[in-house]
């Protein structure tokens, strides 16, 4: 079966950036289906603002095909070392929106889950580069509402130039993160991610788009002196 990971870790800058123009692949890494390596950026921040692009935090998204793959990885590999000094959490997926060509192969939906239980959300994106100006004013509002959502437990955004986005968001329950996306949270202007996604149907940012739900499995590590981030998981021994 396969296991998804999402890391988080403080780099050098020239670390991310090796990684970000050339993120590590199946041929180099046994066991790694695919890879996303991208900078953190922080939901809401001014557009001209190096908080939109952090050099210095490496995020990586990835599909393994086992839990021993990773632990090689995390042991062996050279980026994998750098990326155990932070945090990262193992997922089992379970629902899937849209398509991006790399996890093309997934399901739309693997099985049922517990309103109550907590949830992982990943968005991956190819942006429309003429696209990039609506994509930041429909955009901006939505990354706002999920960063102060008070169901989330951790909410970030991710960046490769030019063209790949993306979001992280850690859900107390399955059934905050539904109110959120369709516009029925207990929050200001709760609407707005649902009105952006109207917009989106009606001339679409992205060349590719996916959401993926995740079940968190473990955690490992800490991230900004975070731990545990996931909610009722009682975790496994941190990497070291």
């Amino acid at each position: 079966m396969t296991v998804f990971t999402f890391h988080l870790a403080k780099t050098k800058i020239r670390t991310t950036a090796g990684a970000l123009c050339c993120s590590p692949s199946g041929q180099q890494i046994s066991g790694l289906i695919h890879a996303e390596c991208m900078a953190k950026m922080t939901l809401g921040a001014p557009i001209l603002s190096p908080a939109r692009m952090q050099l210095h935090h490496l995020a990586m998204f990835a599909a393994w095909d086992s839990n021993a793959a990773i632990d090689d990885f995390l042991g062996g590999a050279k980026l994998g070392r750098e990326l155990a000094t932070g945090w990262h959490v193992r997922m089992a997926f379970q629902r899937r929106w849209g398509q991006v060509s790399e996890f093309g192969g997934l399901a739309e939906c693997v099985g049922e889950q517990d309103p109550a239980a907590p949830v992982v959300a990943v968005t991956l994106a190819r942006l429309k580069l003429l696209q990039v100006p609506r994509f930041i004013r429909w955009g901006k509002p939505v990354e706002e509402l999920v960063r102060d959502h008070p169901g989330t437990t951790l909410a970030i955004a991710a960046m490769r130039l030019p063209r790949t986005v993306s979001t992280f968001t850690v859900w107390n329950s399955l059934q905050e993160m539904g109110d959120m996306v369709h516009g029925q949270s207990r929050v200001p202007r709760p609407a707005r991610h649902a009105d952006a996604m109207v917009e989106r149907q009606r001339k679409d940012f992205h060349s590719e788009f996916t959401t993926l739900r995740f079940r968190p499995t473990a955690e490992y590590g800490e991230w900004e002196g975070r731990t545990p981030i996931i909610p009722s998981i009682s975790g496994e021994p941190s990497v070291a």
